[in-house]
């Protein structure tokens, strides 16, 4: 959760869709912050990916082309 707080910006892939979440601008509480960030098992979700200020969480190939180019 301190790396998911610590994060500007929160990128969550879930199927074939994907959610942008400004951490400066959107107040989530700890449940919802774990619901986005664990899977099934209450593990973080794979891959897990942190750049610079962005945490990813999650593969959609979407959202890693509009993030990687």
């Amino acid at each position: 959760m301190t790396l998911a707080r610590q994060s500007s910006h929160l990128y969550i892939a879930r199927g074939r869709t994907f959610r942008h979440v400004n951490m400066k601008s959107e107040r989530l509480s700890n449940a919802e912050l774990t619901g986005l960030v664990t899977g099934r098992s209450g593990t973080l979700r794979a891959p897990t990916l942190r750049r610079g200020k962005t945490l990813v969480v999650g593969y959609s190939d979407e959202m890693y082309g509009e993030l990687f180019g």
